[in-house]
């Protein structure tokens, strides 16, 4: 399974969103959001994806990881997400080690997570779409990273 770095912004179980500049891995600004990170929460490094920020990867793991934690992930699916702006896909990754995920449950889990965490907040709302496989993934990431010939879906 192809694996990124994840840099990880905000650890599972916080109510905090950690913004850091996505180069420079110095943070830039913190705000308290509507529902708990259910996983670690980060980018990956190098992609640009359509809302111009870097890919957002959740690190689907029990494991304890924080702020500031890079990892090397493999890539495990793809979680659909809108917003305002568009397309606001979600990277999902797996720790060398862990078990394979019910898929099912991460996927109500993160709807869940993706309609609540800016619930209230004009033109921040979200809808979660659905759950694909890692070969979307690699084909978002491989659209999303510079150079690429690919457009980002």
């Amino acid at each position: 399974m192809p694996s990124v770095s994840v840099f990880i912004e905000n650890p599972a179980g916080s109510n905090v969103k950690h913004h850091h500049d996505e180069e420079r891995f110095l943070l830039s600004q913190v705000e308290q959001v509507g529902a708990p990170f259910p996983y670690p929460y980060g980018f990956v490094p190098g992609t640009l994806a359509p809302d111009g920020d870097a890919v957002d990867c959740f690190v689907i793991t029990g494991r304890p990881l924080q702020t500031g934690d890079v990892v090397t992930a493999e890539v495990i699916g793809l979680m659909e997400q809108t917003d305002a702006n568009g397309a606001n896909h979600n990277v999902l990754a797996l720790l060398p080690g862990d078990p394979t995920p019910d898929f099912p449950a991460v996927r109500d889990e993160l709807a869940r997570f993706i309609v609540e965490v800016f619930r209230g907040l004009p033109g921040r709302e979200s809808q979660a779409g659905r759950l694909l496989p890692a070969e979307d993934a690699l084909a978002y990431l491989a659209a999303c990273t510079p150079g690429s010939l690919a457009p980002p879906r």
